[in-house]
């Protein structure tokens, strides 16, 4: 049985696993180890989750999300309900700084704008407008605040790296320039993948993180 077979296997067990997700009108193919997921699904959230399920299984190099979200009829929203939901959302969220980001919705997509000091914040802001009723997508055009403090970012990141279980010197590699990183080399699972960039941005002074890891 071909390595794609299985994988495919394990990707549709992997959903239908996850609870948060109906994956009886989601479609899943797999070609070299990259995934690509369709069908549709009735929240934006769900969509998200499909392709985090995907992500973390064993033997997946990168996923193609090409689900559709197809609201209930129920759950509609007009923009400007969405607009105001979100507003709200983000002033009840201690971690995000007030007034420092913007909202606009066209058609149910949201477009979050604005500058914040830390990634966390940014992921924050995304997570709170996923779960929200009549959201289609999320575009984030946040950006992370520059510090002036930028020396020695990569001997920064590559120490904390070395205390991740995973990290090898040989297969891990950290640029940066400014605020601006870059990672390169190889990991065994998408997972690790992440870890090593998630290590990046909680760096400070990280503005841009370009995680070029590939899993292998």
């Amino acid at each position: 049985m071909s390595h794609d077979t299985e994988l495919l296997k394990s990707v549709i067990a992997e959903l239908s696993w996850e609870p948060s997700i109906s994956a009886a009108h989601i479609g899943v193919t797999a070609d070299n180890g990259v995934v690509s997921l369709s069908g549709h699904v009735e929240s934006f959230m769900e969509k998200h989750a499909a392709e985090t399920a995907a992500r973390r299984v064993k033997g997946v190099k990168g996923v193609a999300d090409e689900i559709e979200v197809r609201l209930p009829y129920h759950v509609k929203r007009a923009d400007d309900e969405i607009a105001a939901a979100a507003v709200s959302r983000l002033s009840w969220d201690v971690s995000i700084p007030k007034d420092s980001l913007k909202v606009t919705v066209d058609k149910g997509w949201v477009t979050l704008t604005g500058e914040v000091e830390w990634h966390y914040q940014k992921d924050a802001a995304e997570l709170d407008i996923r779960g929200l009723f009549g959201v289609l997508g999320v575009s984030s055009q946040i950006t992370i605040k520059p510090q002036v403090d930028t020396v020695n970012l990569s001997d920064k990141i590559t120490t904390a790296l070395h205390r991740s279980w995973f990290y090898d010197p040989k297969t891990i590699w950290v640029s940066a320039t400014g605020g601006k990183v870059r990672l390169t080399g190889t990991v065994h699972s998408w997972h690790d993948r992440q870890v090593a960039g998630d290590t990046a941005w909680a760096a400070p002074g990280a503005t841009a993180v370009d995680n070029e890891i590939a899993v292998v």
